[in-house]
């Protein structure tokens, strides 16, 4: 099917960038902290390595050294860009850190601001970013993607240590009122089920003075439901696609990519098992990488793009899912 038509404003799909640590944790040295093996992990979960931020590959870092790749492929004029959205649930600071990325950039006609929806967090921002767009408040727009996800895992917990990495990815948007790329998507959330993954405050209580208490800050571990996790994602994640290609008028044999939040390549695999879509046409390279949560699709998006899988109008269906519970999708035409 051919881009939509319209008389508003719609988007396009114009650069990708992405950063990753150097350093790499790969599951035979896991299996040196906790009793776990690479067979085991591998089979279970198709991770065989992960990225780990040293002391200066903060959230900010990751983050701009991706959206600056996604500039460059683009060729725009920094000061051209009007809106930065960075997704992210592990900031370097809790007040935000995109405003620290727009200005490493030199970005200074860009709004920046934070977005907290933990793995569905890209897919999240990229439809918020996209609705600026259509809406005519802006012009261009750098949609980030980075976690550190490293700095919130129990290295002792050989469940949930084997599953997580950290890294960066960006996708560069334009509003255009030529055509809409941005086919579709929907969004939902389920707070019912949110303490099946979480990262809470540790809520430590202590004393200013006499009789007024406080709550000390900082956090505990990630806390997770793997089986829980599974079963929601493996169910959730083909419904709101089917919904969506029914509200789009595609159908899943349209779809020349899957690209789901990477988080075990069996949920990958029963998704597109479920909705029909051949094992050669779902993205995968968490076996490189991990879980890292919003940055996955992104990663994923630039590692496709700059290696010349995903080509000029490919049509690709996304989803993130995780935390919250929250997931969502969205159907876009690449260019």
């Amino acid at each position: 099917m051919e881009g939509i038509k319209v008389n508003q404003i719609g988007v396009s799909f114009k650069g990708t960038g992405s950063f990753v640590p150097d350093q790499i944790l790969t599951n035979q040295k896991i299996s040196q902290r906790v009793d776990t093996s690479d067979e085991w992990i591998k089979s279970r979960t198709g991770i065989s390595e992960r990225r780990i931020s040293s002391l200066e590959d903060d959230v900010t870092e990751m983050g701009y050294r991706a959206a600056l790749a996604a500039i460059e492929m683009t060729d725009w004029d920094v000061k051209t860009v009007d809106l930065i959205v960075l997704a992210t649930s592990t900031p370097n600071d809790l007040f935000g850190s995109a405003p620290s990325i727009q200005a490493k950039l030199g970005a200074s006609n860009a709004v920046a601001f934070d977005l907290t929806a933990a793995c569905s967090g890209f897919l999240f921002a990229l439809i918020t970013a996209s609705q600026f767009l259509k809406g005519g408040s802006f012009k261009r727009a750098i949609v980030i993607g980075a976690d550190q996800l490293s700095s919130f895992v129990d290295w002792n917990d050989r469940r949930s240590c084997i599953l997580f990495g950290d890294g960066a990815g960006a996708l560069a948007i334009e509003a255009t009122s030529e055509f809409d790329n941005f086919i579709g998507f929907d969004m939902q959330t389920d707070g019912e089920r949110g303490s099946f993954l979480n990262l809470p405050s540790k809520n430590i209580k202590d004393s200013i003075i006499d009789n007024i208490d406080f709550l000390s800050g900082g956090f505990s571990p990630i806390q997770m439901n793997g089986q829980e996790v599974y079963k929601f994602a493996v169910r959730e994640v083909p419904i709101i696609l089917d919904k969506l290609f029914k509200k789009t008028n595609y159908s899943s044999g349209e779809v020349d990519w899957l690209l789901l939040h990477q988080a075990n390549q069996r949920i990958l695999d029963s998704v597109g098992d479920r909705l029909k879509i051949p094992r050669e046409k779902i993205l995968s390279n968490l076996e490189k990488y991990g879980n890292t949560s919003a940055a996955t699709i992104p990663l994923m998006m630039d590692e496709a793009i700059k290696n010349n899988r995903i080509k000029q109008n490919d049509i690709i269906a996304m989803s993130g899912f995780g935390a919250g519970l929250s997931w969502g999708a969205a159907l876009i035409k690449w260019g």
